[in-house]
């Protein structure tokens, strides 16, 4: 036996690893002044296409549990961002809606997708296919 599928080298998961750690990096020093991190980039671009969704729902969104979850829209909320209010009709349900401030943070924020698309050297259809078969790998 070679036990050749057990090389790092011979492993789909690791490229996908260290290339989302990459990515993930080159976020940092563009959202440093905005006072945010990746992770709450990705929290506030999914409420500023749509406000005022339940935190199971945005879980769903995100690919996050609610152990990650509950404290980066703590954190948000207590930079002023977003706000957190238990639904009128269940109040099982959790609400988060953007502030006036996590609105105006959007404006901030429109010129990073450019910024990081100009960091990562990829032909227009090769960053395409990459992301239809991300997306297939999320099942999505």
């Amino acid at each position: 036996m070679t036990y050749s599928q057990l090389k790092l080298e011979n492993q789909l998961c690791f490229p996908l690893y260290a290339a989302s750690r990459q990515i993930t990096r080159l976020y940092t020093p563009v959202l440093e002044p905005l006072g945010i991190t990746y992770t709450q980039y990705i929290t506030l671009l999914a409420l500023w296409e749509e406000d005022h969704q339940p935190v199971k729902s945005l879980g769903e969104k995100l690919f996050l549990d609610s152990g990650t979850l509950t404290p980066l829209l703590k954190k948000l909320e207590s930079q002023g961002y977003i706000k957190r209010n238990r639904s009128t009709s269940d109040e099982r349900i959790v609400i988060v809606s953007l502030t006036a401030q996590g609105h105006q943070l959007k404006e901030s924020a429109k010129t990073v997708p450019q910024r990081i698309a100009s960091c990562v050297n990829l032909p227009e259809k090769d960053a395409k296919d990459l992301y239809r078969i991300l997306y297939e790998i999320l099942g999505v």
